[in-house]
């Protein structure tokens, strides 16, 4: 076999960047190396800069040479990526390899204000960059700047988009009577339309919950082993808390006060903790649609030139809730793993969490898939009124419920026994009910409120419950 290229999708270790790849593209920016690269530089310009406004310190910047830094992140290109990689695998300007990719950005840094014709001397500007700083300070704010918009711009509007969905499916069909089913087994009807808004308030609050987690994301910048010892062995008199306070609230991010070299990692597991329960409520709703199409309840649009099977022509497959289904999955077994592993670390510091980090992106593509997967099997959807119908008529037991409800409001002590003697475990029909109420001592007028009832109709107030879904 001839070997393909790295860069073809074909020889792609993993789907994501593979089959996935056109799917998971949107991740990119923020779930790459590339994008880990960018958001590094983002923090250690950020860091001169604002190293830079402390009257302690003996530096100043020119305006040409803040535009240059805040340029280094705000332009980042393809071959800057590249030029970092180069400096810490092999060497690149004159420099070592660094086998260390944060020591690599602050050489790139080096070289970046040294090629710009905006920097006066851009050597007395190399003490001062990750000046004080462990790489633990780089990384956090990173991952964080990194986190939040591929959660907030990627996902969540993925998410409402799929709830937009099941909102329309729910008013569209919020008088659509459907047989229920508890433990399997024929249950009080409903309707489709309020099975859907069902999954869409759940779905609307489970997103909220998400938009919370990422509203408390936290930053820390506080040294080797959280001290500020560095910072304050060099300059006592500046109060670097407050420093600290300042430069990561500005990144965006509430600011973690106390720490190890690692900024405990409990924001982040609320995160993943909150992606699983997004993924639960729409695992369960993938299921429920499979069950719907397995019962003919649904059917599926078919998309020309599409094989269902490659043996049965007949095949219409449920191909987008099982891939939802299965990638929801997967995604759960990482974000679980990230949840439980990033906020251990041994006493100050353990390196073991830096490798798994990596792997967050991983956990979201998965996501991203599922979501655009589910939302594929709802666009394919055409609920089968006729088959519901059917359905219903065909099991009149269900009305058992409400007659015996009617006739314990009459008085009758025996009601739910002598409904449970005609229906449980039988085959009945809607004339063996009609045969029981002419036999009740009931009140005419309640004998034809019973005989009024028909699986069908009850359905209680399941259309008015869909208005509790806001568009």
């Amino acid at each position: 076999m001839t070997e393909l290229p790295r860069s073809d999708p074909l020889a792609a270790v993993s789907p994501l960047d593979g089959r996935y790849a056109r799917r998971t593209a949107p991740l990119s920016p923020y779930a790459s190396e590339s994008g880990l690269m960018r958001a590094r530089v983002h923090v250690e310009a950020d860091y001169l800069l604002a190293l830079a406004d402390l009257d302690a310190v003996p530096i100043e910047l020119s305006d040409a040479e803040s535009t240059t830094l805040r340029e280094t992140y705000e332009s980042f290109k393809a071959e800057d990526a590249r030029l970092i990689k180069e400096l810490e695998v092999d060497g690149a300007a004159g420099y070592t390899a660094t086998n260390h990719d944060v020591k690599a950005v602050e050489y790139f840094l080096r070289i970046k204000l040294d090629d710009s014709e905006a920097v006066d001397d851009a050597e007395r500007l190399y003490p001062w960059i990750h000046f004080g700083l462990t790489s633990e300070d780089v990384n956090n704010l990173a991952h964080r700047l990194l986190v939040k918009p591929a959660v907030e711009t990627v996902l969540v509007p993925t998410l409402q988009d799929l709830r937009d969905e099941l909102v329309d499916l729910a008013h569209e069909h919020s008088d659509l009577s459907m047989l229920a089913r508890t433990h399997g087994q024929p249950a009080t009807p409903t309707t489709f339309g309020k099975e859907m808004a069902v999954y869409a308030s759940r779905l609307g609050k489970a997103i909220g919950r998400v938009q919370a987690t990422t509203d408390d994301l936290s930053g820390k910048l506080a040294g080797a082993s959280g001290t500020y010892a560095a910072h304050h062995a060099a300059y006592p008199d500046v109060d670097w808390q407050a420093f600290s306070e300042s430069f990561v609230t500005d990144l965006g991010l509430d600011h973690t006060e106390l720490a190890t070299q690692v900024n405990p990692c409990d924001d982040l597991s609320a995160v993943f903790d909150a992606l699983r329960g997004v993924n639960n409520v729409l695992t369960d709703m993938d299921r429920d649609m499979w069950l719907y199409i397995s019962d003919r309840y649904l059917g599926q649009q078919t998309v020309k030139g599409e094989t269902g099977s490659s043996t049965m022509p007949h095949k219409v497959n449920p191909i987008d809730f099982e891939n939802s289904e299965g990638n929801l999955s997967k995604a759960n077994s990482d974000l679980t793993f990230l949840a439980d592993y990033i906020t251990t670390s041994r006493l100050q510091r353990d390196l073991s969490d830096s490798t798994v980090k990596r792997n967050i992106g991983a956990a979201f593509g998965h996501c991203l898939i599922g979501y655009k997967k589910a939302q594929a099997g709802l666009d394919k959807i055409v609920p089968n009124e006729q088959v519901m119908t059917e359905e219903l008529e065909a099991t009149p037991e269900i009305i058992g419920e409400a007659v015996q409800t009617i006739l314990r409001r009459e008085g009758d002590t025996d009601a739910y026994e002598r409904v449970k003697d005609l229906t449980r475990g039988k085959h009945v029909t809607i004339e063996d009910f009609y045969d029981l109420f002419e036999s009740l001592d009931v009140d005419e007028s309640v004998r034809e409120e019973l005989l009024a009832l028909t699986p069908t109709g009850y359905t209680g107030v399941a259309d008015e419950l869909v208005d509790q879904v806001d568009d």
